[in-house]
């Protein structure tokens, strides 16, 4: 089997791991980086991931990339740039991405879902996206659990997460905003949970023949009681610990799928959540196969920091043979076979 050569797009911390896992791939060879920070223009690709160095050096120059002819490309950038997307693919560069933009073309707007098909036709290349959530949990693990069903009453996915040891301040307090007010937490701020995860519950819900009528997602936040410090940082007393979206997808009427992540700095919250204890997902099926399933980070202390963006970005890197067998065009789960890892030096 011929080797892959394939392209990191962005090494913040997905595609640092991302990166990282090319290099070692026994199936793929680095062509190239991309980085959008100057400070690692032409730094070589090892010592952008920990790795002895490859001969490989970053730019930022996106054309140079697309003169690289590589069978694929990683994205993994902070915002999507259609403009790029297309570039690669009419330029016949197949693209892997943790973007989540990808997931469900019914659920894009029409010019650019049309824009990518016409993009993908024009260079014979296709486009994925994936990771860990949405993607694996949201449908990888559904339509395995829904294979054993001849009914589907629900799904529900409960995602927990202790963020308490991530010593990531920016994230935390900056982007998802910990240790702010309450009153920064409208309703509309959890909107964005349908755009999230909705197209991953349209797809498996099209997939099993029960289409949605809608997605909606609401949430709710609670208050630590007393100041609290955490790995990354202070949270004053009265202010956001804990964060809970719900985005629930119906079909005739009724609750068909639902997802609800907890994402929490503290189990003494205000008002008192229920937590499992552990960081993962619960999986619950009913149908005429019921099933309940408990999915855990077995993430020994101390190590969550340099753990977590495996769970990302691995499933992307394993899907790159499959998305260059893949036909032309915007290619789902469900397109795709079974994702199956090389782990080994030949398969």
């Amino acid at each position: 089997m011929a080797r892959l050569r394939v392209v990191q797009w962005a090494t913040g911390n997905i595609g640092g791991r991302s990166l990282r896992h090319i290099i070692e791939h026994p199936e793929l060879t680095l062509a190239g980086v991309y980085v959008t920070s100057a400070a690692k223009v032409g730094q070589d690709a090892g010592d952008l991931c920990g790795l002895p160095p490859t001969g490989v050096t970053a730019t930022s120059d996106a054309d140079e990339i697309l003169g690289l002819g590589a069978d694929c490309v990683l994205y993994m950038p902070a915002a999507c740039d259609l403009d790029q997307v297309c570039a690669l693919l009419a330029a016949g560069t197949n693209v892997v991405t943790t973007r989540g933009e990808f997931h469900h073309p019914a659920s894009m707007r029409p010019a650019d879902r049309d824009r990518v098909e016409r993009a993908g036709a024009e260079g014979g290349a296709s486009i994925h996206s994936t990771g860990s959530s949405p993607g694996f949990i949201s449908e990888a693990v559904p339509l395995v659990l829904a294979s054993i069903q001849r009914r589907l009453d629900a799904l529900t996915i409960n995602e927990y997460a202790d963020l308490s040891s991530r010593d990531s301040p920016d994230m935390l307090f900056n982007l998802m905003g910990f240790g702010h007010s309450a009153a920064e937490f409208p309703a509309e701020r959890f909107a964005y949970g349908a755009h999230a995860f909705g197209p991953s519950m349209r797809l498996v819900a099209e997939a099993v023949g029960l289409p949605l009528d809608s997605v909606t997602a609401t949430g709710a936040v609670a208050l630590t009681p007393e100041k609290l410090t955490i790995a990354a940082g202070t949270l004053d007393a009265g202010t956001v610990a804990g964060q809970r979206m719900i985005i629930t997808g119906t079909h005739a009427d009724r609750p068909l799928m639902t997802f609800t992540a907890t994402w929490y700095c503290t189990e003494a919250l205000d008002p008192v959540w229920t937590v499992p204890g552990w960081d993962g997902w619960n999986v619950r099926v009913d149908g005429d196969a019921p099933l309940d399933v408990d999915i855990r980070f077995a993430i020994p202390e101390g190590r969550m920091g340099e753990m977590t963006p495996g769970y990302t970005a691995n499933r992307a890197v394993n899907a790159v043979p499959y998305v260059c067998a893949a036909p032309p065009g915007i290619r789902t789960t469900v397109d795709l076979p079974q994702i199956i890892p090389a782990l080994g030096v030949s398969r």
